[in-house]
């Protein structure tokens, strides 16, 4: 399940990122790393504030579709 389509106060762990190097590598050193638990705190149409590793980011959807969630 991609992490875009996660509900308000819903956690999940991170499993594998998807597309280009660039990308994983920019998701990676937000802290998306394979088994990192990830919390959904708000969204909106354009995108979501997720809690992973005691940090806020917020994240557009299509950034958000590329994280697999489990």
């Amino acid at each position: 399940m991609a992490l875009a389509l996660m509900s308000i106060g819903e956690k999940r762990t991170v499993m594998k990122l998807r597309g280009r190097e660039e990308v994983v590598r920019h998701l990676q050193d937000l802290g998306f790393a394979p088994g990192s638990e990830v919390q959904v705190l708000g969204e909106n149409a354009a995108g979501m504030i997720l809690l992973i590793r005691g940090v806020r980011i917020a994240l557009d959807r299509g950034l958000a579709g590329k994280i697999m969630v489990a």
